[in-house]
Formats: C-alpha cells, structure tokens, sequence
C-alpha cells in the first residue's frame, strides 16, 4: 500500500486534531506514535501523520526527529507532506515551527512554504497575516499567559522571522478570496521578492478550501489542521483518492476516566462543569516532591469509586498558582513530576479495566500515549472540533480522546463520553 499524504505533528493532540480532518474529508487515516520503523504497518490507511513531541524539545533533537518523519513518510510514496503545528503558533524566539521548517523545506528542496495556522471552527483566523484567538489578537489571548511557550506577538511574519533563516510575506485576505489562480499569483510574486515563509490569511472554511485547491502543486505545506481540509480533494480530483469512506466508533466498553493536565482556561472550565458529577480528585504536587506514593494512593481511590461514574484526576490550576508552582520547582520539574505521574496513572488505571479515556493537554496526551507504549491509533468519528475519539492499534483496544488543552465546549468530557454509550 502506498500512503497519498503523510505529516509530522509537534504534539499527539495535534496530531490527532489533523487525523480528524483528513477522516471528515473521507480520507482513511491512522495515527503512530514517534518516527515509525522499517515493519510499522500502516494497513490499508491513505494518510499516515506521525505523532512527535518535539514543540518544546531542544532544537536540535526536535529537527532529527521531523526529518526522520519526512524521510519515512516520503519513502513510502507520500506525495505532500504536511509540518503540523499549533493553532495558536505554539513556540519560542528559539524555535521550534521555525528550525523545523527550514530543515524540511532544505530536505524537500523547496524555497517557498505556504503557512496558514487557522481553524475557524475554534476560533483561530488570520487577518493581514495576524493570528486571532476568537476575537482578541492572539498577544491579547489567554495564550499570552501560556507556561512552556507564552505567546506575546500576534504577527505569524514576525514570529516566523525570529526563528527562522528567511523572510515572511503574506497573501492578504482579499487575494485568498478571488480564488485559487490569484492565490498562486500572489505567491509567486512572494518568491520573486526573496520570500519564504508565505502566511496565507484565512476566516472561514471556504477560505481554506479555496487555498487548499491552491497548494494542489506543492509537496510541502505547513500550518495548523486547517490547512488540510482541501488537499484530499485535490487528491480525489487527480483520481488518487477512492471513495469516502466514514469513520468508526471505538469498540471499547469498560470503565471511564479522564486525565487532565492541561491549564487552559478551556480545560479548567470543562473539569469545574463536572466536577460535581464525576468522582475527582487534584494532584497535589507537593506530596509527590515530597516522595509520597501519589500513583498508588491514586490508584486505588479510584479503582474504589462505583463501576458507573467517571472518575477524574487532574492537574490543571489557574495562571497564578501555575507560577507559583514554577517558581518553587522549576518550570521543566513541575511539567516532568506532573506528566511522569498523569502517565503512571494511566498505565495502572487502564490495567483496572478503565479503558475509556479522555486526555485533557498536548503534553499530558503525550505522556499518557507515551506511558501507555501506543504505536497507533485509527481515527474515529469527531467529538468537537479537532477532538475525534480513537481507538489504539493493539490486541486489547483502549478508547483514547486527546484533547488540545483549549479545545472543546463546557461540555466537552460529558459529550465525549456520551457518544460511547
């Protein structure tokens, strides 16, 4: 089998997040986790996005990584090849969006990349190639406050530029609107001036669509999963892509636990909806530092809830107690003590039989897939936007919802669960 379309994620809620666009737009998509090997099988999938955890490794390692990913997915018949990143251009003047890219446009030898990190349906568009968060700049947005990569610039050219080699230019809203020929235009007089980094504005779906047609000729794009949403049609008009073919439900039927790491404002309110609903208890990460035996007294408080209710176990804290946290154990300690143990509960809890999972935080996701040693997910059906469930590629199935931290409505954990029912 021959993949169409191949990516490389920054995160495994990113990634999953595009999974879930190629799966709405009819492709077959599954999901591996790390840079797969020579005997990974990828079964009778057209799309195969690779899922790294390289948005805040060092450098240099997050580079090796994305080009292994390239050079796998490209070997194995992948014609485009898509740079996932955050919606909300998750990065630091250090990197990582901008090192990667210019590493895999050197591997792909192309000297312009179309960038465009919109998803309209939550709330992320580009405007005169700025970044909004629903209607704030995405400097003015909660993002601004983020722990491992505040975001305090809302111009996509200006980040890009910081941490990168080259220059940014931008095909204005207007352009992108009169439709795929002006779009190509626009780019190639881009290129003439010396520009890299093109950042395509985009507000609606139909905006994406329309740049989606437009990248029909390009083998490397980059951006958040928007920027998928119309490349399977130009594989389906080139008569590559068969026919649409609807995702399926996870199989599994056991106990339901969510995991959240996540401190976004998005998360903190779908853990406070119901928190009077679900068995739940907070981490304390005192008493891990501290060297008491949090897993295990986890463990088997949750194990002891009733079969019927959901049990969640969590992180997440509000900005200021997120700082004060950082200021006492460090900023990478905190993250690690935190991750190391949502993944240890993970693997106990799964082993206790709960086997429906909601995973609330890219990090905390990756911990989670990590902990759990997944190699695959197929994708299911969608939960919210950029939220599908999944189902792990192994003899004994777990049902998996990674969740981006600030995705999803109030009723997000209430909704996921509901749809296995």
């Amino acid at each position: 089998m021959t993949l169409l379309l191949g990516a490389i994620a920054d995160d495994f809620t990113g990634a999953t997040d595009l999974c879930n666009t190629l799966v709405n737009e009819g492709m077959r998509a599954v999901q591996i986790i790390g840079v797969p090997d020579e005997a990974t099988d990828f079964g009778d999938a057209d799309a195969m996005v690779i899922a790294l955890k390289t948005r805040t490794a060092p450098v240099q390692e997050a580079v090796l990584q994305s080009l292994a990913a390239y050079d796998w997915l490209v070997a194995r018949g992948a014609a485009v090849v898509v740079e996932k990143f955050c919606s909300t251009f998750d990065s630091t003047p250090e990197g990582n969006i901008g090192a990667i890219t210019d590493a895999l446009m050197e591997r792909a030898q192309r000297d312009v990349i179309v960038l465009c990190p919109a998803f309209p349906e939550n709330g992320r568009t580009i405007y005169q190639g700025h970044l909004f968060v629903g209607p704030d700049l995405l400097s003015d947005s909660s993002m601004k406050d983020h722990p491992l990569t505040p975001m305090r610039d809302a111009s996509i050219v200006r980040l890009m530029e910081a941490q990168s080699k080259g220059r940014g230019g931008v095909v204005p809203l207007q352009i992108v609107q009169q439709g795929p020929d002006a779009i190509r235009g626009s780019i190639d007089d881009l290129a003439a001036q010396g520009v890299r980094y093109v950042i395509a504005d985009a507000i609606t779906r139909a905006d994406l669509r329309i740049l989606g047609a437009a990248l029909a000729d390009h083998t490397l794009v980059g951006g958040g999963s928007g920027i998928a949403l119309g490349l399977p049609e130009n594989l389906r008009q080139s008569g590559q892509l068969g026919e649409f073919r609807n995702p399926e439900l996870p199989r599994a039927t056991g106990r339901r636990l969510v995991l959240a790491g996540s401190c976004s404002a998005a998360t903190r309110g779908q853990i406070a909806h119901v928190r009077g609903q679900y068995a739940n208890r907070k981490i304390n990460i005192d008493d891990i530092v501290a060297g008491k035996d949090v897993v295990a007294a986890l463990t088997d408080w949750a194990i002891a809830q009733p079969d019927g209710m959901p049990v969640m176990i969590y992180a997440s804290a509000d900005p200021q107690e997120v700082k004060a946290t950082q200021q006492k154990y460090g900023v990478q300690r905190a993250g690690e003590v935190l991750e190391q143990t949502l993944g240890q509960l993970a693997i106990h809890l799964t082993a206790a039989g709960f086997d429906r999972l909601i995973v609330a935080g890219g990090e905390t996701s990756g911990a989670v897939v990590s902990a759990l040693g997944v190699q695959g997910l197929r994708i299911g059906p969608e939960i919210a936007p950029g939220v599908p469930w999944t189902e792990t590629l192994s003899p004994l199935p777990v049902a998996l919802a990674l969740k981006s931290g600030n995705f999803g409505a109030e009723t997000f954990f209430d909704d996921a669960f509901g749809m296995l029912t």
